[in-house]
């Protein structure tokens, strides 16, 4: 997996975002960043790691829930600037209790409409 990682562009800051994909429904988990020690986690262990900015540090997709992401398919942009990562969901990407981070949508009204169903209760998981 050298090659591969070698032809990404990281940002300034080493990190590039990776888009999550459920490989089983195709919706789209999450939006994630990326930063080389994680994409090697990542390809090493078959589990998604992902650089926390908020904590500035690594960690595995799933590590506090037990929501594990396993990797089935890594994908680049034609630029080699993001990338989509199709997975194997276990339970739920979402820390808010839905399967995917994406269970709104924008209403005619210009409000917020949840289109998603809740898979688990946060307040029993964090």
């Amino acid at each position: 997996m050298d090659k591969f990682i070698e032809q990404l562009k990281f940002n300034d800051d080493g990190l590039i975002p990776a888009v999550i994909q459920d490989s089983d429904s195709g919706k789209v988990l999450t939006l994630c960043y990326m930063n080389k020690e994680s994409l090697e986690m990542t390809f090493k262990e078959g589990k998604v790691y992902l650089f926390r900015r908020s904590k500035s540090r690594l960690m595995m997709k799933g590590e506090t829930s037990g929501h594990i992401q396993i990797l089935k398919e890594a994908l680049m942009d034609c630029e080699g600037k993001s990338l989509l990562l199709k997975i194997e969901q276990k339970v739920a990407a979402c820390h808010a209790g839905y399967f995917t981070c994406y269970y709104r949508r924008a209403t005619g009204e210009g409000g917020l409409e949840t289109v998603e169903e809740k898979v688990f209760d946060p307040g029993k998981v964090y």
